[in-house]
């Protein structure tokens, strides 16, 4: 089955495409969405040129989808219609298990007759944290929520060794609850390891994040 996978950029999203890959779907694009008023992807503020540097190394086209917050359903529908036309079935998409997390895209293909694939879902969150970093993958931690974990996380690649460290302090170690996002930049399906830097460190809408910049 030909699909396009829903990119956010981290560990959830990456391994969500490899489970698909390895289950024998083909990836046609990877659908992500673009923030025209901050010029960096949503949710995971990952700027441009980076996003074009993944699709390089993982050899999938990006499908950038640049939207405003207010015209974000929108646009999300225009894409998977955009993406029907290229050629892909279904969606692949990295919940794991949050209902609510996993309403919205459903609702969002069923309105374009896409069908929603979900290969993560129902798993237990510590499996599927672990079958991501003993896969490995190459994921450091880019924003956190200091009220969940402490920012001392900030830049950190993700170990079994780390997330031991999280699991001690009581820390969801998948980061489901918005504890912490990551990007990842290398792995079994990247043909070379994405370059790049952290900038200074920032505080926004009560998270903490190191902005990603290309080296």
């Amino acid at each position: 089955m030909k699909f396009i996978a829903s990119y956010s950029g981290g560990k959830d999203s990456v391994l969500a495409l490899y489970r698909a890959i390895k289950q024998g779907h083909t990836p046609i694009a990877l659908l992500t969405t673009f923030n025209t008023d901050t010029d960096r992807s949503f949710f995971h503020g990952i700027p441009e040129n980076i996003l074009r540097s993944v699709s390089k190394s993982l050899n999938i086209p990006l499908l950038l989808v640049r939207t405003k917050g207010e015209d974000y359903q929108q646009n999300f529908e225009s894409a998977l219609l955009q993406a029907k036309e290229m050629g892909a079935e279904a969606c692949v998409f990295g919940d794991v298990d949050i209902e609510e997390h996993r309403r919205w895209p459903t609702e969002r293909c069923e309105s374009t007759d896409i069908m929603p694939l979900f290969p993560l879902w129902g798993e237990d969150r510590k499996n599927v944290i672990y079958e991501f970093v003993d896969s490995g993958f190459i994921a450091n931690i880019a924003i956190v929520k200091p009220q969940l974990m402490s920012v001392d996380y900030l830049g950190q690649q993700l170990t079994r060794e780390i997330l031991s460290k999280l699991a001690g302090q009581c820390v969801d170690i998948c980061g489901e609850n918005g504890e912490y996002h990551t990007f990842v930049s290398g792995g079994p399906i990247f043909k070379t390891p994405v370059k790049f830097t952290f900038g200074e460190k920032l505080v926004k809408d009560g998270y903490a994040m190191l902005p990603l910049l290309m080296t």
